[in-house]
């Protein structure tokens, strides 16, 4: 059964190389490993020195190894316009100009994004079978958590629109005189048909994100990226998705102890303050700690990004299960 492994944190602590370096770690134990990447910004590109698109791509250079870059924006007019086909077909010409305009409208609004976004994510792993996992280097963290309550609150949405729909349905019928026979419009009614099939697709999601996937989240040495991961923590904890471990990224190398100069005095001064942080992310978390990566002076690819995965050393997601 396919793993489903997702890193996040707030914007700029370096998920993309985590997660890749990661996917890394994976293929290397053997498996057939899947990184999918939200990022416009189109960091797995760079990383792996490759152009990834819409598609899983096998990663040059690595056995086992494949990348996917989704374009979010992309997503959303694909979204758009997937909502419009389906329902101009089942409206009136009369209602189709004023559904469009209010479906661009729609498309506009907050949670738009993570609605379209949401639906390839689930694409995804509804079609994974070919991997044994499957990493995503999610979006920054407000995105992502929104994006995760998404099945849940969906389902509940859907469910109310049903009981509509058949209400609506079913006082029609009622107001059917003379010799007309009542028509069965409930029976294959498409409206109900299709609220049917995403209710199923977002209780699938809500299944795999409970049962079958893994959190991580990615932060550096500092209090603004340690107040972001306590509430990224409580708030999946609350949504009944436990983080399973904390990845400390760019960690500042301590120089050699015969080194003394001012960039020397610097660093071991900010050593000492990360030690401390580090100190304090270990004794107020109830997530441990499950890696920490020191800072590179150069951005990381190629051989470095190996380097990252021998550092990571996280294992593969099914051996911490079994260690568990």
């Amino acid at each position: 059964m396919t793993e489903f492994v997702f890193f996040g944190g707030k914007g700029g602590v370096g998920k993309t190389t985590v997660s890749c370096a990661h996917a890394l770690e994976c293929a290397g134990s053997g498996h057939e490993t899947l990184v999918v990447s939200t990022d416009p910004a189109h960091s797995t590109t760079d990383v792996f020195e490759q152009d990834f698109g819409d598609e899983p791509r096998e990663v040059e250079g690595y056995t086992g190894l494949s990348a996917m870059e989704i374009d979010p924006e992309r997503e959303v007019q694909d979204h758009l316009q997937d909502l419009k086909r389906q329902l101009n077909a089942q409206l009136s010409a009369a209602m189709v100009n004023e559904v469009d305009i209010q479906l661009e409208m729609a498309h506009q609004t907050p949670g738009a994004y993570e609605a379209a976004l949401f639906d390839r994510f689930v694409d995804v792993m509804q079609t994974a079978e070919d991997y044994d996992t499957v990493i995503f280097d999610t979006s920054p963290t407000g995105s992502t958590l929104r994006l995760l309550a998404l099945p849940d609150l969906l389902e509940q949405w859907i469910d109310r629109l049903v009981a509509k729909r058949k209400r609506s349905i079913d006082r029609y019928e009622k107001a059917a005189i003379g010799n007309r026979e009542p028509r069965r419009v409930m029976d294959g009614d498409p409206v109900l048909a299709r609220l049917q099939q995403r209710k199923e697709r977002f209780e699938f999601a809500g299944e795999v994100l409970r049962e079958n996937a893994s959190f991580y989240l990615v932060l550096n040495p500092d209090e603004l990226s340690i107040r972001e991961t306590r509430r990224s923590v409580e708030t999946l904890t609350d949504a009944d998705l436990p983080v399973r471990g904390l990845v400390v990224n760019r960690l500042t190398p301590e120089p050699d102890p015969d080194e003394d100069g001012r960039g020397a005095r610097y660093l071991r001064e900010r050593v000492a303050t990360e030690r401390d942080r580090l100190d304090q992310i270990e004794r107020e978390f109830d997530v441990p700690v499950v890696a920490t990566i020191e800072t590179r002076v150069e951005e990381v690819r190629g051989s470095l990004l190996e380097d990252v995965a021998a550092e990571l050393d996280m294992g593969s997601t099914d051996e911490q299960s079994r260690l568990e």
